[in-house]
């Protein structure tokens, strides 16, 4: 997606990143499963976004900020919601963040990417 500034996290654009995977998941009750008949039982009490983001060969700094926008518990995302056709904001929370290296020398220290799960609370 090469959109610039295609996210604000409380408020403060960040970099766009260079993927960035929606998905609307469905949150069933404890109850839900399938019967000995083998009919499935849904019982949907939410339906919740989760996004996969990932920046691809991002700079020292630019990791920082991208964890650190990140970093509370919970935090206000502002993006362009597809199922509901417009621009959004929700609160998300942080699964497991990922900033593997790829070269960290005298001349250059990059990520080979960060990336992370955000889900809505």
């Amino acid at each position: 997606m090469a959109h610039n500034n295609m996210l604000k996290v409380n408020g403060t654009k960040i970099k766009s990143p260079s993927q960035m995977d929606l998905s609307l998941q469905d949150i069933s009750s404890a109850d839900a499963g399938r019967t000995q008949d083998g009919l499935m039982h849904k019982d949907r009490v939410a339906k919740k976004r989760k996004i996969v983001l990932s920046w691809n060969g991002v700079s020292r700094e630019d990791a920082h900020t991208i964890l650190n926008a990140f970093k509370n518990e919970y935090f206000s995302v502002n993006y362009y919601d597809p199922w509901d056709g417009q621009i959004e904001t929700r609160t998300f929370y942080s699964g497991d963040q990922s900033a593997p290296v790829k070269v960290w020398n005298v001349n250059n220290k990059i990520y080979s990417q960060v990336s992370f799960d955000i889900i809505e609370r």
